[in-house]
């Protein structure tokens, strides 16, 4: 077998991550109606059971960075896997609502995966492939995602038999937890397989073992090539690789030659999830039930956001090392801003009214007949519209119904808002999704990039938690609408931020990086 072909199987192990997270990040999306009803949930409690692994990666990723350069990058790439492992099960299982918030917790101490097979891929791809094979990891995130929409999308439908093994096995009356249990199989899979993947060559070196690392190298690379590029490789990394504490690789993030480097991390960490693109994700079938869809359908549609993932993720692998990292971030960032602004402009045209018919065919509605006064009434925005229904039946009734209301009383051009999403869908994965690992692999030193990838990831991660916890209030308080306006405001600041800041880095060493962005200073 080539030698070359082992990266991209190491990648390809290491990226599966990548799926496991995929899955674990929107499956829950699926039992959001079910767990709300069954543990009675406020929007804070909703908020904080679906965000419970973006608060938990806040926590492991400063440990993360420290036990990659402690007991090296496999051991814990292990280590997370195993977490994956124990935060599914146990989800599955939770009898209560802090079970399942633990349960999840535990799991988003796995989520350091992404940023850790970004640091490993890169550390052991080619310099012509490192953009094509740190990517994989966000192939594997939307087929991840994908799966998980289409798993939730069976679940519910088996669930609906009265009789065969979907009642003996219990998913008719589970179906949350079988949605949550499905991630097992994969991610003990994925746990088994990192056993046979090679240590980073960069941690050999930075534990200064010369002999080992060596031995990785020279099983990555074509024969032709291999030495030329690994005493280049082993002269650049041992002269970078002095072993740094934690504070001083800290400290050496904020030096005044980091500066460039510090704000495009730092916009590029915040903007990418200041997208809302996992207020999508996460609560994919609830956003879709708000275009009057139903929820059968918006399970349906849901499958679409992965499908669009996945193909346009495609596209930016293919061409990240031909068309480059600057043009594609700074294009997709404006197609972003442009399709959020789309989706505002549909949701601002919409009404809100209950017919005489719609209030026939809402008849199972308990203590329906109090909303006759409401009959004929147009609202012109969905938070009106739920409040006014609120006022009536009650908070809980109005939430539970909340989908089948949407459904029979929402005047809308649902076409243009789900082109739209399904845009701004397409536009995040062929540019920030994929290629903020790819630059977070490529700007920073050898030296300090055990703790600076963890440390722009907990600050992404952190705006992650922000979208996921508020996104339930912001729904019942701001409106769907005026969130896209508030998510398309974000992202077109640190547009332009990036737009002065962000220099091409496509075909460079680490080193020809750092002089393009560190200057002579």
């Amino acid at each position: 077998m080539p030698k070359q072909t082992n990266a991209y199987k190491y990648s390809f192990i290491v990226a599966i991550g990548g799926l496991i997270f995929g899955l674990d990040a929107a499956l829950i999306s699926g039992t959001i109606n079910f767990i709300t009803k069954e543990f009675a949930l406020s929007d804070i409690q909703l908020g904080t059971a679906v965000s419970a692994p973006a608060l938990g990666v806040l926590l492991a990723l400063p440990f993360a960075g420290y036990a990659c350069d402690k007991f090296g990058r496999k051991k814990t790439l292990i280590i997370v896997a195993f977490l994956y492992l124990f935060s599914a099960i146990f989800s599955a299982l939770a009898p209560n609502y802090f079970t399942l918030v633990a349960a999840r917790f535990i799991g988003g101490l796995a989520f350091s995966s992404i940023s850790l097979a970004s640091m490993y891929i890169g550390e052991i791809a080619p310099p012509k492939l490192r953009g094509k094979l740190v990517s994989m990891t966000q192939i594997n995130i939307v087929i991840g995602l994908s799966a998980a929409y289409f798993i939730n999308y069976l679940i519910l439908d088996w669930s609906t038999a009265t009789s065969g093994w979907a009642v003996d096995y219990g998913l008719t009356t589970n179906v949350w937890r079988w949605m949550l249990g499905s991630e097992i199989i994969p991610a003990l899979i994925w746990f088994l397989l990192l056993f046979t993947i090679p240590e980073s060559p960069s941690w050999y070196l930075l534990k200064n073992r010369k002999e080992e690392a060596t031995k990785v190298l020279t099983n990555l690379m074509p024969l032709t090539e291999i030495p030329k590029y690994v005493n280049e490789n082993l002269e650049r990394i041992h002269s970078k690789t002095k072993e740094l504490s934690i504070v001083e690789q800290l400290k050496g993030v904020f030096t005044k030659r980091m500066r460039v480097i510090l704000i495009i991390a730092t916009t590029i960490a915040i903007a990418q999830q200041a997208t809302g693109i996992n207020a999508i994700l996460f609560y994919a079938p609830t956003v879709f039930e708000q275009l009057g869809l139903g929820t059968d359908a918006a399970f349906a549609q849901a499958i679409w956001i992965g499908l669009v993932s996945i193909v346009f993720t495609i596209l930016a692998i293919l061409l990240v090392d031909r068309l480059g990292r600057r043009p594609m971030i700074i294009a997709g960032m404006l197609w972003i801003v442009a399709s959020l602004v789309l989706c505002w402009y549909g949701f601002s045209l919409a009404e809100y009214s209950l017919t005489p018919e719609a209030l026939i065919a809402l008849k199972d509605v308990p203590n329906i007949e109090q909303l006759n006064n409401l009959v004929g009434v147009v609202y012109d925005s969905d938070l009106a519209f739920k409040n006014a229904l609120a006022e009536n039946l009650g908070e809980a009734t109005a939430r539970d119904y909340a989908g089948v209301f949407l459904e029979k009383c929402t005047t809308l051009n649902a076409t243009l808002i789900l082109v739209g999403l399904l845009s701004f869908i397409g536009a995040f994965h062929f540019s920030v999704g994929p290629l903020m690992w790819v630059l977070f692999s490529e700007i920073f030193p050898v030296s300090i990039r055990g703790i600076a990838i963890p440390f722009f990831t907990i600050i992404t991660s952190l705006t992650n938690w922000l979208v996921q916890q508020f996104f339930p209030w912001q729904l019942n308080n701001m409106g769907v609408g005026a969130i896209f306006l508030f998510y398309a405001s974000i992202v077109a600041i640190g547009l332009i931020i990036l737009s002065i800041y962000l220099k091409e880095t496509k075909g460079l060493t680490i080193e020809e990086i750092q002089k393009t962005l560190q200057g002579n200073k």
